[in-house]
C-alpha cells in the first residue's frame, strides 16, 4: 500500500511517501480502507521528536490518529463491524496510524461515522471533538447557565468546544482574529475577543471555565479570569497546581485517548445538527509535507486533512 512513513526524526522532510506493508488485522482488529485522515499538532510533535521519551516507537512509523474509511476486513473475534460499513476513530496512539491507505484499528476503538457528512469531513472530527468533550465536560463539569471562555476558537480544537459548549446551553466567550470573528459567532458563540487587539483579560472577568488550546503566555494570563473555584483546563501543558491554589481554582492537563462511546454520541450531534467540523485546508496524502508546515504555522482555520481516496 501506499502510506507515509518517517524513518527518522526531523522537519517535514523526513516524511516518506512510499510503499509500506498492508497491515494484517490481529485479534479484535478492523481493516480499515483509509478515505481521508485528519492532520493534528501531536502529529508533527512526534515527528519533530519532542515527544519521543513519552511516546517510544520503533522506526519506521506511520503517523496519522484521525481517520474515516471503510471497513476492508475484519479480524478474528469481532462481530460489531461488518465489510462495507463506514466507520470513524481516533485510533491507539502507540500503533501505526493513518497516513495510509490502509489501518488496523481495534474494534474497541471504532465508531461508525456520521451518515450526514463525508468522510473529508469525518476525518476531522475524533481526535479535536474528542479533547473538547473531556475537556467541558468530564473534566471541568460544564453546565447550562455557566461561562467558557475558548482560546484558538477558529481551530480545530476551539471550533468544537463553542459548538459544544453552546449545545450544553452555556455562554460562550472565544478568542480569535478579527478575520475569524463571523465563523466564531455563527458556530454559537455570545462574544469574540480579537486576541490581536484586545487582551482577553481585559475584556472578560468571572467564567467558570478557561479552555487552554495555546499555552505559554496565554495560559499564565488566563488565571485572573476565572471566577473563585473555577477551573482552567489545558491541552497544551499542565498548569500550575500552586498557582491555581493561589487563585482559589482549580486546574488539569489532558491528553485524550480512543474513545468510541463518544464518538458514537457526536456522530448524533453532527447527524441532529447540533455540531459540524470545521475544515480548513485538504491535500492528497503525497503533499503531506505541506500540510504539517501549514499545521505547525499554529494558525490553521479549522482542521487539516489529507484526503486518500479520490
Amino acid at each position: 500500500m501506499k502510506a507515509v512513513r518517517i524513518h527518522e526524526y526531523g522537519g517535514p522532510e523526513v516524511l516518506r511517501y512510499e510503499e509500506a506493508p498492508r497491515p494484517v488485522p490481529g485479534e479484535g482488529d478492523v481493516l480499515v480502507r483509509v478515505h481521508a485522515a485528519g492532520i493534528n499538532p501531536v502529529d508533527w510533535k512526534l515527528r519533530a521528536g519532542w515527544l519521543k521519551e513519552k511516546l517510544p516507537y520503533d522506526l519506521p512509523l506511520i503517523l496519522g490518529w484521525d481517520l474515516s474509511g471503510v471497513v476492508e476486513e475484519v479480524g478474528p473475534g469481532v462481530t460489531e463491524f461488518s465489510v462495507g460499513e463506514e466507520v470513524y476513530s481516533r485510533p491507539d496512539i502507540q500503533r501505526d496510524g493513518a497516513y495510509a491507505e490502509f489501518v488496523a484499528v481495534r474494534a474497541s476503538e471504532l465508531a461508525r461515522k456520521p451518515k450526514s457528512i463525508g468522510h473529508v469531513e469525518a476525518a476531522g472530527v475524533p481526535l479535536a471533538a474528542i479533547t473538547a468533550w473531556q475537556a467541558l465536560f468530564e473534566s471541568a463539569g460544564l453546565a447550562a447557565g455557566q461561562t467558557v471562555l475558548v482560546h484558538a476558537a477558529a481551530g480545530g480544537v476551539g471550533s468544537f468546544a463553542v459548538q459544544f459548549a453552546k449545545w450544553r446551553g452555556a455562554r460562550v466567550v472565544a478568542t480569535a482574529s478579527a478575520a475569524n470573528h463571523a465563523l466564531v459567532r455563527d458556530l454559537g458563540a455570545d462574544e469574540v475577543i480579537d486576541y490581536r487587539t484586545t487582551r482577553f483579560e481585559e475584556a472578560v472577568r468571572e467564567v467558570d471555565m478557561v479552555f487552554d488550546t495555546i499555552g505559554g503566555e496565554t495560559q499564565e494570563r488566563s488565571w485572573g479570569v476565572l471566577r473563585e473555584g473555577g477551573m482552567l483546563v489545558s491541552v497544551i501543558s499542565p498548569p500550575s497546581e500552586e498557582t491555581a491554589r493561589a487563585h482559589g481554582v482549580r486546574q488539569d492537563y489532558i491528553f485524550i485517548g480512543p474513545n468510541a462511546a463518544w464518538l458514537t454520541e457526536i456522530a448524533g450531534l453532527i447527524d441532529a445538527g447540533h455540531v459540524r467540523p470545521l475544515i480548513g485546508e485538504v491535500f492528497p496524502l503525497s503533499e503531506v509535507r505541506k500540510a504539517h508546515e501549514l499545521s505547525q504555522t499554529g494558525h490553521a482555520r479549522g482542521k487539516i486533512v489529507l484526503k486518500v481516496v479520490e
